[in-house]
C-alpha cells in the first residue's frame, strides 16, 4: 500500500508543525464531505484554541470524493488530502497518524455527529502532557446522545462484550472521536493489526495494557441516519477481532506457563537431592512463581516501566499461596498413600497439581492483578 498526499505536506522547514492533526476518513462521501469540512474548518477558525489542520484521508472512493477534496485543499488555508489505494478506516488513520508531524492526531467522522465543542477538551490534556489518549464517550453520565434503539443496543453490548472479555476499562470503543499524543501512535501504531473498524478498538487494548492514560470526555452525539457502515458485518469483525486479542493473550500466558513449568520441574529435582519434598516443592515455586509474575507483567498484560511494580509482585504472591497450597496438599496426598514414591511420581502429581494452579493464575492475574484501574475522567 502506498498512501499519496495531493496537497503538499507542510514544510517543517519553514513552518510551525500544528498542534493537532485532525484526520477525517472519508470512503464516498462526495455528498457530504464539503459542506462539513467547510463546517469544521469554520469552528476551528473561530472557536478552537490550539493550531490545528484537517487531514482528509481518502481511502479508495470510487465517487467524486477526491474531487471534492482536493477542490477544498485548493480553496482552504491547513487542509490537506491523503489518497490511498486500498479501502479501510483503520489503514487510513495508520497512514495519516504515522506521517504527521503534529504534537497530536485526532480523527473524527466525516459526518461530525460529535458536536464540535468536545474538541477542546478531547486535545487539551494531551497537549498538556496529562495523558496519552483521548477519547469521546456516549456512554458515561454527562453524555447527550440521539440515536435509535437498535443501534443503542449494539453500542452496549459491544463494551459490555469488551469489559468481560478482554478486562478493559474505557467505556466507549467506538465513538468516532478520539485523540492521541504523536509519539504514543508511533509507539502503539506497528503493534496495531487491523486495518478496518475494529483498528480504534485494539489501539485502545494494547494502550490500556501498557499502562497508558486514556482521558474520557462525554460528548453530546445524534446519530447519522444515513451512516454508510454495514452494522452485522462490522459486528462480526469486531467480534473476530476481540477473539484474536484474547487468544494472543492467552497463548502468550501459555507459553510462559510451559515454561516456567518446566523450570519449576528442573528446580524441584535438583533441590530434592538434599531437601525433604515439602522444602523443595516451595522453593522451587517460589523462585518460578516471581519470574512468572514478571514474565506475564511485561509480555502478557503488556505493562512497562516501573509504576505498580511492587504491587503487582506482592499480589502475584498470592498465586503463589494459592499454587504452594495446592501442590503440597498433592504433595501430602501422595506420601500419605505411598511411603516412598519415584521421582517420576511426584513429578506426575506435580504437574497435575500446577495445571489447576494455573488456571486460577490466569483468572486472578488477569481478573486482579493486572486488571487496569479507574480514577474519574482519565486513567
Amino acid at each position: 500500500m502506498t498512501a499519496t498526499y495531493l496537497a503538499p505536506p507542510l514544510d517543517v522547514t519553514t513552518t510551525l508543525a500544528p498542534a493537532v492533526d485532525i484526520v477525517v476518513p472519508v470512503h464516498n462521501e462526495d455528498a457530504d464531505l464539503a459542506r462539513n469540512v467547510h463546517r469544521l474548518h469554520t469552528y476551528l477558525r473561530d472557536h478552537f484554541p490550539y493550531s490545528a489542520r484537517i487531514t482528509v484521508a481518502d481511502n479508495a472512493s470510487t465517487d467524486d470524493t477526491l474531487r471534492v477534496a482536493v477542490d477544498l485543499a485548493e480553496e482552504l488555508d491547513d487542509v490537506r488530502i491523503l489518497q490511498l489505494p486500498e479501502k479501510g478506516r483503520g489503514r487510513a488513520l495508520r497512514a495519516a497518524w504515522s506521517s504527521s508531524d503534529a504534537h497530536v492526531v485526532a480523527y473524527m467522522d466525516v459526518d461530525l455527529s460529535t458536536d464540535l465543542a468536545a474538541l477542546a477538551p478531547l486535545v487539551a490534556p494531551l497537549l498538556s502532557g496529562h495523558s496519552d489518549i483521548a477519547i469521546g464517550t456516549r456512554l458515561t453520565r454527562g453524555a447527550h446522545v440521539v440515536r435509535g434503539p437498535k443501534r443503542e443496543l449494539i453500542s452496549r453490548t459491544y463494551n459490555l462484550i469488551l469489559h468481560t472479555v478482554l478486562r478493559t476499562r474505557f467505556s466507549d470503543a467506538q465513538c468516532g472521536f478520539k485523540a492521541i499524543r504523536t509519539d504514543r501512535a508511533r509507539e502503539l501504531l506497528p503493534l496495531v493489526r487491523d486495518e478496518q473498524w475494529f483498528f480504534d478498538t485494539e489501539l485502545l487494548v494494547l494502550a490500556e495494557r501498557r499502562g497508558l492514560r486514556i482521558h474520557e470526555v462525554p460528548v453530546d452525539w445524534v446519530d447519522d441516519p444515513d451512516s454508510r457502515v454495514d452494522i452485522v458485518s462490522t459486528a462480526v469483525d469486531d467480534l473476530c477481532g476481540v477473539a484474536r486479542l484474547f487468544r494472543s493473550q492467552f497463548l502468550r500466558f501459555g507459553a510462559i506457563g510451559v515454561v516456567s513449568t518446566l523450570t519449576y520441574l528442573l528446580l524441584y529435582l535438583a533441590l530434592r537431592t538434599t531437601l525433604p519434598a515439602q522444602p523443595a516443592n516451595a522453593v522451587a515455586l517460589l523462585a518460578t512463581a516471581i519470574a512468572n509474575t514478571a514474565a506475564n507483567r511485561r509480555l502478557t498484560f503488556g505493562v512497562r516501566g516501573r509504576d505498580s511494580l511492587l504491587r503487582h509482585h506482592l499480589q502475584g504472591l498470592s498465586v503463589f499461596l494459592a499454587a504452594l497450597a495446592v501442590t503440597s496438599l498433592s504433595l501430602a496426598a501422595l506420601h500419605a498413600v505411598a511411603a516412598a514414591p519415584s521421582r517420576m511420581t511426584e513429578l506426575g502429581v506435580l504437574v497435575v497439581a500446577n495445571l489447576a494452579a494455573t488456571v486460577t493464575r490466569f483468572v486472578v492475574l488477569r481478573g486482579w492483578v493486572f486488571r487496569p484501574a479507574t480514577s474519574g475522567g482519565a486513567r
